[in-house]
């Protein structure tokens, strides 16, 4: 006789209910706790940079890749969550933002141009992503877009063109790519990007528009240049405080953003 007890008969767990009206497992966030809008960096010590802006700023939690501050800008209740680096983290620090109430995301972070002309700190605001990673396959599948809130992208290429000027710098809008291997990207494939009209690389875009447009929610992009890499202008080359100030124009333009449409 076998003495071996049979396991209990149990469903798969949901991951859709799982966790549903409570504190988030990964960004350490409740509902209640944060505004209706986020800026999102991708780096956790950017999230500062977001609250230079801010007025009676709060440190709300730092779980892992994802810290949250909240405070006011121009009469606006402001969240700032870092996503961490790639698609997987964002698509994470997207759905459970929106679980505890935030209905609009700006990500505000860097990125290298990939067309002539685009210096290190100058803006690019995206109008859509080319899904390069694998992370949102599993929502959907690949023919189908990964394009911002058109109403909150019309806003952010309005603010960034203003900001841009005043600075002495320019600001870009076009197709950008969301790549999930930083050094897997070899010189032929940038001439590729290049040669299709590709504005920009970054990392999490397309995971951020593909499950805001699922959950029914808002949100764009605005990138600072990081570098260019068909021009050679490499982050690698030097210090390059140009990126910073590119990161705070960026986030301003966000802000504006935020303002403008009530978001």
């Amino acid at each position: 006789m076998s003495t071996s007890a049979s396991a209990p008969a149990s469903l798969p767990v949901d991951k859709s209910q799982a966790g549903l009206n409570a504190r988030q497992y990964h960004i350490g966030i409740a509902p209640g706790e944060v505004s209706s809008v986020a800026l999102l960096p991708g780096d956790p010590f950017r999230v500062p940079f977001v609250a230079e802006f801010l007025t009676e700023v709060r440190e709300v939690a730092h779980n892992r890749e994802h810290r949250t501050m909240t405070g006011w800008y121009k009469g606006r209740h402001i969240t700032a969550t870092s996503t961490g680096m790639g698609c997987p983290s964002t698509a994470i620090a997207v759905e459970e933002l929106a679980r505890v109430g935030v209905t609009s995301f700006i990500r505000v972070g860097s990125s290298a141009g990939l067309q002539p002309g685009i210096a290190p700190g100058d803006l690019l605001v995206s109008e859509g992503s080319f899904r390069n990673d694998g992370t949102t396959d599993a929502y959907l599948p690949k023919g189908f877009p990964a394009v911002p809130d058109l109403e909150l992208t019309l806003a952010l290429a309005r603010h960034s063109e203003r900001i841009a000027a005043a600075s002495g710098t320019h600001s870009f809008r076009g197709i950008s790519v969301s790549d999930d291997a930083f050094y897997a990207e070899t010189p032929e494939w940038i001439a590729e990007l290049n040669r299709m009209g590709i504005l920009n690389v970054e990392m999490e875009a397309s995971a951020l528009y593909i499950v805001a447009r699922l959950r029914g929610l808002r949100a764009g992009m605005v990138c600072a240049a990081s570098s260019n890499l068909v021009d050679g202008a490499s982050l690698y080359d030097e210090k390059n405080s140009a990126l910073k100030d590119g990161w705070m124009r960026s986030i301003e333009a966000a802000l504006e953003t935020a303002v403008e449409l009530e978001l």
